[in-house]
C-alpha cells in the first residue's frame, strides 16, 4: 500500500509540475500531458525510485530520472506533433524541474525506507540526509 501511496504523490506533483511547463508553456493539450505524467511516473518510479536509488545515491538517481524525463517528454512531445527544436527546449526546462523535484522525493522515499535493500535497512537513507 506504501507503493501506492507513494507513487499516487509523484503523479499528482509531475502531473502539476508538466502541465506548467507544457500545458500552460508550450501549450499542448492536458491529455497529452496527462499520459506523458502516466508514462514518466511510472517507468521512473520503476526505474529511478526503486532499482537505481537503492543501489547507488540521491544525486545518481536524480541524474538518471531527469533523463529519463527529458527522453520520455522529448519523444512523446514529438510523436504528438511539435517541432524537434521546440520539444528539445521544452523537455530540457521539463527534466530540470523534475530532477529538482525528484531530488527531494528521494529523501521523502528514504524517510518512509521504500526500496529496502537485503539487509533490512536502506543503502542510500544516510547519503540523503
Amino acid at each position: 500500500m506504501e507503493h501506492v501511496k507513494t507513487l499516487l504523490i509523484k503523479g499528482v506533483a509531475t502531473l502539476v509540475l508538466l502541465y506548467v511547463v507544457l500545458g500552460l508553456g508550450l501549450g499542448m493539450a492536458f491529455e497529452y500531458v496527462l499520459f506523458i505524467t502516466l508514462v514518466l511516473s511510472i517507468g521512473s518510479y520503476i526505474a529511478g525510485d526503486l532499482i537505481i536509488l537503492p543501489k547507488t545515491n540521491n544525486k545518481i538517481a536524480t541524474a538518471s530520472d531527469g533523463g529519463l524525463a527529458f527522453i520520455v517528454i522529448w519523444l512523446m512531445g514529438i510523436a504528438y506533433g511539435y517541432s524537434i527544436g521546440a520539444m528539445a527546449i521544452t523537455a530540457i526546462v521539463a527534466a530540470a524541474v523534475m530532477g529538482v523535484f525528484e531530488f527531494f522525493f528521494h529523501s521523502y522515499i528514504a524517510k518512509k525506507e521504500i526500496g529496502r535493500n537485503g539487509s533490512g535497512s536502506p543503502k542510500w537513507k544516510t547519503e540523503i540526509e
